[in-house]
């Protein structure tokens, strides 16, 4: 909500992947409730999700991180200062905290680490006074989840900047389990009723046709903008990208003024996940002490999108592979599996699917690696390390697997999408 005040840890406690992950597995539990009753447990057949229960529970959790955050700031003897800063020199903070008190601080070096902060299309009349925000798919998958009507509207694409083919899986997933989508649609206004429901007015792009519907919350998931504007960076000659209002960083985290550092989201070019933030905070701290110059790659880190069927991925989209390579010059290795946990449950399995993309000479180097299913967070997370090591699909095919799990998949792969042979899984 609009206004929301949360403590120490960033997005990725309070608002984030945190309370993200826990509502997603409440959903998941959901599911593996019915899947149970196949399995021969006797369950009722009416079941409810109570909100209050999950959101107090999520909160609490929250809290004992925050709690745990600044603990660590104590143990380690680092000052908390909560303050809003901006910068007055190169070398000097203006801080202001809740009451309107100030005070300076001045320091040799200076990291700036303000993430983002939701945007809200505000062209939209009653866009700001009656949305809330977060992310869309993994939101509306958690909450149709749990037993809510859910309906996402796309203005283009979904899961921009991902894989587009792994994309259509993703949503092609939540549509059979009840999300509603709205396709090629964008919002006109919104209105509070005297009932306290919110009407909706937008126009489908393709017939230019204006349609209406009434719901109870409205959440908007536009993006996130960078939280650069109140710290006078330009005063100081902090460079930054005019049109996202990105800092502009070299491979050391510096900006263009030499003592003067950004990590995270607000840093131009950066993957926007949290352990990206952490280890180059961790590797900019040791080289700012002397203890070591390695720096930050930023080259295949792993993420995985927490909707309702995962999506782990690392490396190169197939699309992104083409353009930087030729169609002619990769190979791309794919199959669609049944998870051996689907099939006493009779769930569809049709989007579960696994695509490597590999350069096509020599030892046909991994370019990408691509996995709907379940656990995906965890199978990506294991074969992401390869990519550190020089991953060929040769060191895929002489890996055996673990029998019998989603993640031996990859190391069978067979098919290529050139053969055009059908690449369905077959046996156990």
């Amino acid at each position: 909500l609009k206004g929301t005040k949360w403590g120490l840890g960033g997005t990725c406690v309070n608002v984030g992947c945190i309370p993200k992950k826990l509502m997603h597995q409440a959903a998941l539990l959901g599911t593996a409730v019915k899947d149970a009753r196949k399995y021969g447990w006797q369950i009722p057949e009416s079941l409810s999700h109570d909100w209050s229960t999950m959101a107090e529970a999520v909160q609490n959790h929250v809290k004992s991180l925050n709690w745990g955050h600044r603990v660590q700031l104590q143990d380690k003897k680092v000052k908390y200062l909560n303050m809003k800063g901006s910068l007055v020199d190169t070398h000097t903070i203006r801080a202001v905290n809740g009451k309107g008190k100030e005070m300076t601080v001045t320091a040799k070096n200076i990291v700036l680490a303000t993430g983002g902060r939701p945007k809200y299309p505000t062209h939209v009349p009653g866009a700001m006074e009656f949305g809330i925000t977060n992310v869309a798919l993994e939101c509306a998958g958690f909450l149709t989840g749990i037993g809510l009507d859910t309906t996402v509207m796309v203005r283009s694409i979904a899961l921009r900047g991902f894989d587009q083919q792994m994309s259509g899986l993703v949503t092609d997933y939540m549509e059979a389990y009840g999300t509603k989508f709205s396709w090629k649609c964008t919002p006109k206004s919104i209105e509070k009723l005297p009932s306290g429901l919110l009407r909706v007015t937008w126009m489908d792009l393709n017939t230019k046709e204006e349609h209406q519907d009434t719901f109870n919350s409205v959440l908007w998931a536009v993006g996130r903008a960078s939280e650069t504007k109140t710290l006078n960076l330009e005063k100081v000659g902090v460079e930054i990208n005019k049109e996202t209002g990105k800092i502009i960083v070299a491979t050391d985290e510096a900006t263009s003024v030499p003592n003067i550092f950004a990590i995270g989201d607000i840093a131009e070019g950066r993957p926007e996940l949290t352990p990206t933030a952490i280890k180059a905070g961790k590797l900019l701290a040791r080289r700012l002490v002397g203890h070591s110059t390695e720096l930050m790659n930023y080259d295949n880190v792993a993420t995985t999108v927490f909707t309702p069927l995962e999506y782990g991925c690392v490396g190169l989209s197939e699309e992104e592979a083409e353009r930087r390579h030729g169609k002619d010059q990769i190979e791309v290795y794919h199959a669609f599996y049944k998870p051996l946990e689907f099939t006493v449950a009779e769930r569809d399995a049709t989007q579960c699917y696994i695509k490597v993309v590999c350069l096509r000479e020599g030892d046909q180097r991994v370019l990408g690696m691509h996995f709907t299913g379940p656990n995906a967070g965890e199978v990506t997370q294991g074969f992401s390390l390869g990519f550190q090591c020089g991953l060929t699909y040769e060191h895929l095919r002489n890996t055996v697997g673990i029998h019998p799990t989603c993640a031996e998949e990859l190391i069978k792969l067979n098919i290529t999408k050139r053969s055009g042979l059908d690449a369905t899984v077959t046996g156990c």
